[in-house]
């Protein structure tokens, strides 16, 4: 750690403006269990389309932190780099933490030349990306190289990672936690899934983007398939896909059962009310609303994907499937419905792990320490990390 008469190391985390989703709530889960003696946080995003709210900037201001806007439009928002280094350079930023290839690229242009470190935490690659988006990600990879430190979220980025050239000693891996703050509240379960369980109907839900990689569409065909009198499926999100999923209810004739609940600030409450919380997603990297469902207490069924296995033992505290294959998801789901005593079982192992091995608290400390290595000790060289062994692996 720097000198004591330093003061907290000042580490801005920088974001995207697209909602609150996982990264974003990565992020809030971090910085709200930072010890604030050791490491002071700024949270800002880049706004890159007119309209577009910030709702990360505004949560982190509820947690009394200071948060910042950089406006600049368009898919690639070179214009942000300025004012970013200027903030930088003004606010003594010693740490630029940065999440997505956007934030990658245009932080590690802006601190260029200053005394600001800087460290990426990789969420994910996107899957069946179109050709711009593929060239953006592989730049991305490219530019960890010029980073002072990467620290993916899982075990796979991070074998990923770790040997690519330029990158060796650079790559720390910090399990990934969830703020069980939240899933200890106490929350009544908000309408329609109170009445929904007041009249015994059996609760498939979802939570999180309504993207392509998410595959939905595979949960909406399994629950079609599920046999059973009183059944409903709560999808809680949204994003572009969200028109052609509905369509596709439709045309399946679930129109009445399958409910869209939009973005909800309340889907922790919200999940309380599912019998079963299932991820159908075909990349991942430690995805967060599986591991609130599992504190939470709530069954889960995952695709068999690195992401959720890194999370799930089939039979021990979930159950997996074969990814975009809605039989095998039906099934994994007829078999909690036909076993409610399984079902307690799995769930009640699904809050332990996360309890035990996947808190904020944790992760947060592992970060405190990385944030202290790269601040006071990057004198001694990538390949010398004092922190090796303690973090990696």
């Amino acid at each position: 750690m720097p000198p004591t008469d330093q003061g907290p190391i000042r580490v801005l985390q920088l974001g995207n403006a697209v909602g609150l989703y996982g990264a974003e709530r990565w992020i809030l889960a971090l910085v709200k269990h930072l010890p604030r003696d050791r490491v002071t946080s700024l949270v800002g995003v880049i706004k890159d389309a007119p309209g577009a709210e910030a709702p990360l900037v505004e949560s982190a201001r509820q947690f009394g932190l200071e948060a910042h806007e950089f406006v600049s439009y368009g898919k690639l928002s070179w214009s942000a780099i300025g004012p970013l280094r200027r903030f930088i350079v003004r606010q003594r930023i010693d740490i630029l933490h940065t999440h997505g290839y956007k934030t990658d690229i245009l932080g590690l242009i802006a601190t260029r030349g200053t005394a600001c470190r800087t460290l990426s935490t990789p969420h994910g690659w996107s899957v069946d990306a179109g050709f711009r988006l593929r060239i953006y990600e592989a730049l991305d990879r490219l530019g960890f190289r010029y980073m002072d430190a990467v620290a993916p979220l899982s075990q796979d980025l991070y074998v990923e990672l770790a040997s690519r050239r330029g990158l060796v000693g650079r790559v720390h891996l910090i399990p990934n936690g969830v703020d069980l703050s939240e899933a200890e509240v106490t929350n009544e379960i908000p309408e329609p899934l109170c009445s929904w369980r007041k009249n015994r109907e059996f609760i498939v839900g979802y939570v999180g983007q309504m993207i392509a990689r998410k595959r939905i569409d595979t949960l909406i065909r399994a629950f079609h398939e599920l046999d059973i009198p009183k059944k409903r499926l709560c999808l809680i999100g949204d994003g572009p896909e969200r028109t052609e999923l509905e369509h596709l209810a439709a045309q399946f004739g679930e129109t009445g059962r399958i409910v869209f609940l939009g973005y909800r600030d309340d889907r922790i409450a919200l999940m309380r009310g599912f019998d079963v919380f299932v991820l159908p997603s075909s990349l991942e990297g430690i995805p967060r609303c599986l591991m609130e469902a599992m504190a939470v207490g709530i069954p889960c069924v995952a695709s068999n994907i690195p992401g959720c296995q890194a999370l799930i033992e089939h039979g021990g505290n979930g159950l997996l499937f074969e990814l975009g294959n809605a039989s095998d998801l039906q099934t994994q789901i007829t078999r909690l419905v036909m076993e409610p005593t399984e079902r307690n079982v799995l769930a009640a192992a699904g809050r332990d792990y996360i309890y035990l091995s996947r808190s904020a608290n944790q992760m947060s400390a592992h970060y405190a320490d990385l944030y202290g290595y790269l601040a006071s000790s990057g004198a001694n060289g990538p390949g010398e990390d004092p922190l090796a062994g303690f973090l990696d692996g």
